[in-house]
């Protein structure tokens, strides 16, 4: 699920070792989307429907595209764009080139596809599910639908002019590109940060601000009971929104037209917290085996724990402890949010009696 690796998947790997890397995303985002519902037998058959018809579709754009645009004989073109839409669908950010999508970042015939793959096996199940049902009945949308796609457009656009402003005269990622291709790659970049872990530009090159807004987008991550990773776009939108209830001075934190429950801000805040709290053992643990740059471990760390997948290209150089580290971050980033989450919710039980209450001091 995460794209973060010690050798080139292209050329280290026999073409079998490639298929069972591909193999493995698509069966662990495969039950990712389904086990991340509780009704699995009421949503399997459109997971797999939505995975096939993706994967086929952007598979058959990509593999046209690199054949007929690139010269590259079918078969070789057939087997990247299988890979590559596997890998995009999956929210896996796994490339069989070195360089990543360095090579196309000028081409939006098919870094859109795939983008489009991204943006989708991010939204969430719960979400297409209700699109697919609803879908000309927006106001009969779940408030988690409209959270997740509210979230997800201000996040992806708010993340490409960010990135542009920050990388415009950067000579090692958008400095040297045309207008149209620097908007291009920031739009991928934004796309892409919020677990997707490809990048058609070079990561190690951004800037000091470029890599605070990816801490950022990454963390957040993507739409819940999807292929993405991070504390979610939900979590984050619902802590927004007590926020304003509380500057508001309001009892009830309220979106669209409804109340937010209780307990989905409490689970809200304590999934907050304990993935802060593991983002800064795991990097306070790296930074103790390392002598690597504090910015370049915090972004590993992150990028590990929501199972992105981009790096700045220091993962290889990481001693074995610190590489365990993120084997474990990876696997906390995508088992334990999910087993938190559904722990919170199933773990609700009603006190037979209730404390006197005060009002300790905050702030």
């Amino acid at each position: 699920m995460t794209g973060l690796v010690t050798v080139d998947t292209g050329t280290y790997w026999s073409s079998f070792g490639q298929w069972v890397i591909m193999a493995l995303f698509q069966i662990g985002g495969f039950g990712m989307m389904t086990l991340g519902i509780g009704d699995v037998s009421s949503v399997a058959k459109l997971v797999l429907f939505v995975t096939v018809i993706v994967e086929v579709m952007t598979a058959l754009a990509l593999t046209l595209r690199l054949h007929l645009g690139y010269d590259l004989p079918l078969a070789d073109a057939a087997w990247s764009g299988q890979f590559h839409s596997v890998s995009a669908l999956n929210n896996a950010g796994f490339s069989i080139h070195a360089d990543g999508l360095i090579r196309y970042a000028s081409d939006s015939y098919l870094l859109a596809p795939i983008m489009l793959a991204i943006v989708i096996g991010g939204f969430g199940f719960p979400v297409l599910q209700d699109l697919r049902n609803k879908l000309r009945d927006p106001q009969h949308w779940s408030v988690h639908t409209k959270l997740t796609l509210v979230g997800t457009a201000v996040l992806l656009a708010g993340g490409a002019i960010l990135l542009l402003a920050f990388e415009w005269a950067n000579p090692r990622t958008l400095g040297s590109m045309p207008a149209g291709d620097k908007l291009l790659s920031a739009i991928f970049a934004s796309v892409s940060a919020r677990t997707a872990g490809f990048n058609s530009i070079d990561i190690g090159g951004l800037t000091h601000e470029s890599l605070g807004l990816h801490y950022f987008l990454m963390f957040i991550g993507g739409g819940s009971a999807g292929t993405a990773g991070g504390v979610k776009v939900g979590t984050a939108m619902i802590l927004v929104m007590l926020v304003i209830a509380e500057i508001r001075g309001r009892m009830d934190t309220e979106a669209f037209g409804r109340r937010i429950s209780h307990s989905a801000q409490r689970q809200a805040i304590t999934v907050l917290v304990l993935s802060s709290a593991v983002v800064v053992l795991g990097t306070v643990f790296i930074l103790h085996t390392t002598e690597i740059a504090t910015d370049r471990v915090i972004f590993e760390v992150i990028s590990a724990f929501a199972t992105v997948g981009l790096s700045t290209g220091i993962t290889a150089d990481l001693p074995d402890s610190a590489q365990l580290m993120l084997i474990l971050l990876m696997y906390i980033g995508r088992v334990g949010t999910i087993t938190l989450a559904a722990s919170l919710a199933l773990g609700e039980h009603r006190m037979p009696f209730r404390y006197p209450e005060e009002h300790p001091v905050v702030g």
